[in-house]
């Protein structure tokens, strides 16, 4: 059989991100900065910045907006034929504070009806989506519509039957829905996965794992049963069982400028290693990346091949 494609293919929804400046309020607010993201163009945009080949599938309005989304998956080299063009309709969006200890990070979202949520089963062009190493999903396409839902379990039942691999973050969002309706619905899709991703709090709200890291990461595995999992910890870095024993990566030190994205940044680096076949050194992109991410404006991280793997041999710290 002929090489697939793509390194990695993905289907999920674009937002437009509006933010204020740190310390000002969206109510007083006279000015905003806008940044395109998306879970999962987050890490197909970052892939492609680092030679990966990959594709967005999706729906964008046409219209600036969905232009302006377009465009950024395109400067980073991800493949775009995959794009719905809706005449009608919306991006979702959402609005973003920045705000120091005790308010912290808020965010307001404005998403419901977007294009993103009519997309439906029979416009999915699956020999494209499917012409791939890999498939990247997360728990956030899910929860959008019914339709989403369908597509992204039809999309892993097909992967896997194509012997594609695939790759689950849990991304799980609260202001979509109930932790009761996300556990029972990811938890077949995630079974299903080859590497799957799961931050501590999605880790305790949605599994109900507790202890300390090494006793919550255990948790999870034992519950989701997969072959590769990557738990994040946030500062205290990664967990992950490889399939056959546990491998602990630190957070690398950083200055935090913007929080949002960091995740997905692991996942993408993570891919990219496991895509070479060493999971070990994905470990070391992975919280390179999120470092970056975190130092850095915008979801959507800006760097190259070499400085990803110049900063990875870096010797490792904790993230500030």
């Amino acid at each position: 059989m002929p090489d697939p494609r793509f390194d990695v293919t993905t289907f999920g929804e674009m937002l437009i991100r509006f933010s204020v400046p740190p310390g000002e309020r969206l109510e007083s607010a006279n000015r905003l900065d806008v940044h395109p993201a998306g879970a999962e163009a987050n890490v197909v945009t970052l892939l492609a910045r680092l030679d990966r080949r990959t594709l967005w599938m999706g729906a964008l309005p046409e219209n600036p907006m969905g232009r302006l989304a377009a465009g950024a998956l395109r400067i980073a080299g991800v493949h775009t034929e995959a794009v719905f063009w809706r005449q009608k309709g919306r991006m979702g969006s959402y609005y973003v504070e920045f705000g120091p200890p005790p308010r912290g990070i808020q965010v307001t979202y404005d998403r419901a009806h977007s294009c993103a949520t009519g997309v439906r089963h029979e416009e999915i062009d699956w020999e494209l989506l499917l012409d791939t190493r890999v498939l990247h999903l997360t728990g956030i396409t899910p929860a959008l519509s019914p339709s989403c839902s369908e597509i992204v379990g039809e999309a892993v039942q097909r992967a896997k039957q194509r012997g594609v691999l695939v790759s689950f973050d849990v991304n799980y969002r609260q202001k979509l829905w109930g932790e009761s309706e996300a556990q029972q619905t990811m938890l077949p899709l995630i079974r299903q996965a080859d590497l799957a991703f799961c931050s501590q709090a999605d880790a305790i709200r949605l599994f109900g794992c507790t202890g300390s890291i090494q006793e919550t990461a255990q948790q999870l595995l034992d519950q989701i049963q997969v072959p590769a999992l990557v738990t994040s910890f946030g500062a205290e870095g990664i967990l992950c069982w490889d399939g056959t024993s546990w491998q602990y990566e630190p957070a690398r030190q950083t200055q935090i400028i913007d929080r949002l994205g960091a995740g997905d940044a692991l996942a993408a680096g993570v891919l990219y290693g496991w895509l070479q076949g060493d999971l070990q050194a994905g470990l070391r992109y992975g919280v390179t990346l999120a470092a970056l991410a975190l130092s850095q404006n915008g979801d959507m991280v800006v760097t190259t091949e070499a400085e990803m793997l110049a900063l990875s041999r870096q010797s490792s710290t904790l993230t500030r």
